[in-house]
């Protein structure tokens, strides 16, 4: 099979590796670089679950060649927290049980990232338009959209993000 040498950031970490023209971001991301937080569901762009940032977009990594990202600068679930200090998400998922099994948990998390940069101070039908390309089989979604809703309110009164 033909390989091809990438270079590309992921969580702010400069990597360079040849991959199979074929391979999925979302198995590079898993396979070659073992952060395996991001998820793979469907395979087919319409769960959510493999979600990732790629140059401040959420895209989903299983419709993405490795090699289409050549240069690009990507964040996965992995690199949301800061050490040991979650993001605001993620608190907010915890703190208000957004989360049951945590599958698909990592993809709300990027999608919502991208969305509250964006829209900082969302109404409820925003956030639930947000993530509707996000299937969750045990929540229910409502304790996701009050998750969303807190963690707009934290992140809007920090202030601006880098």
């Amino acid at each position: 099979m033909k390989e091809r040498t990438i270079r590309l950031t992921v969580n702010g970490r400069p990597y360079e590796r040849t991959v199979e023209v074929r391979k999925t971001l979302a198995d590079f991301l898993r396979e070659d670089l073992d952060l395996t937080g991001t998820h793979l569901g469907c395979e087919h762009g319409v769960c959510g679950a493999c979600t990732v940032v790629v140059n401040g977009e959420a895209v989903r990594s299983c419709l993405l060649f490795a090699v289409q990202l050549e240069g690009a600068n990507i964040l996965t679930v992995e690199g949301l927290a800061d050490g040991d200090n979650l993001h605001p998400i993620q608190e907010a998922f915890w703190e208000h049980h957004g989360l049951q099994c945590g599958f698909c948990t990592p993809g709300f998390l990027l999608t919502l990232y991208c969305f509250l940069k964006e829209t900082p101070r969302p109404s409820e039908a925003e956030i639930r338009e947000a993530i509707s390309g996000n299937l969750c089989r045990c929540t229910g979604y409502h304790n996701i959209v009050i998750a969303a809703r807190a963690a707009a309110e934290k992140l809007a009164s920090a202030g601006p993000t880098p």
